[in-house]
């Protein structure tokens, strides 16, 4: 049995890795030929993270050439939305799911292959049922049409024991106000590789501002702490 199955919860070496990192790129991918390229720009940059997104037909296999030929990166497999995009995620070797919603059959099922997974929430009564589920992590989506950081401290009040991955939205500008948050692991960043740059073949501008990203993420959590 996984530490995923056991706990009922993403297992504490995941949420390191995340909260490490501070930061998750999000990407969309068109042309599965750019997948590896990307990964390693990213990893070139100091990020060794990164989100793929099943919003394109090249998505599941972009996953499989990241896994196999850019085995450091932290892969996940993002926008899952069923059972089928999560055991082709796990047959890609993908380490972890990351949904837009809350869909217990899928979090349940994620539980039963022995994927960790953070489902999206965004209300309180979300929050309770993956609370319920046993789940300590959720994305937050999306997060600044919604209200922002303030709406996360507002929502984040009465659940100390759940931490958050915010995305949607957020820029490098902003990003600064997020990682100060304590209960904050990552923030989702699909400003970091769009999809017009992966698709042009922009890798050194991506690994610049994947660059750029972890000195973002170095200078607020070498800072005073995190606050509540």
């Amino acid at each position: 049995m996984t530490a995923f199955q056991s706990s009922g919860s993403v297992p504490a070496g995941v949420l390191d890795r995340l909260r490490a990192a501070g930061v998750i790129p999000v990407v969309e991918i068109e042309d599965d030929e750019r997948a590896v390229a990307l990964a390693q720009a990213l990893e070139a940059g100091g990020l060794p993270i990164v989100e793929v997104t099943f919003r394109t037909e090249a998505a599941a296999n972009a996953l499989r050439l990241i896994a196999r030929a850019a085995p450091r990166v932290f892969l996940i497999a993002g926008t899952v939305t069923s059972t089928r995009q999560a055991d082709i995620a796990l047959d890609a070797g993908v380490k972890m799911l990351v949904a837009p919603g809350l869909n217990r059959a899928l979090v349940e099922h994620a539980r039963r292959i022995g994927l960790p997974m953070m489902p999206g929430v965004l209300t309180p009564s979300e929050v309770e049922a993956a609370l319920s589920l046993g789940l300590a992590a959720v994305k937050l989506f999306p997060i600044e049409p919604i209200g922002g950081l303030r709406y996360l401290r507002a929502l984040a009040a009465p659940y100390p024991a759940m931490t958050w991955a915010p995305t949607g939205g957020i820029t490098a500008e902003t990003l600064p106000g997020y990682l100060a948050f304590e209960p904050v692991l990552a923030c989702g960043g699909s400003w970091l590789a769009p999809r017009a740059d992966i698709a042009a073949g922009r890798f050194e501008e991506i690994s610049a501002r994947a660059a750029a990203v972890v000195e973002i993420v170095r200078r607020v959590r070498a800072g005073a702490g995190g606050v509540r």
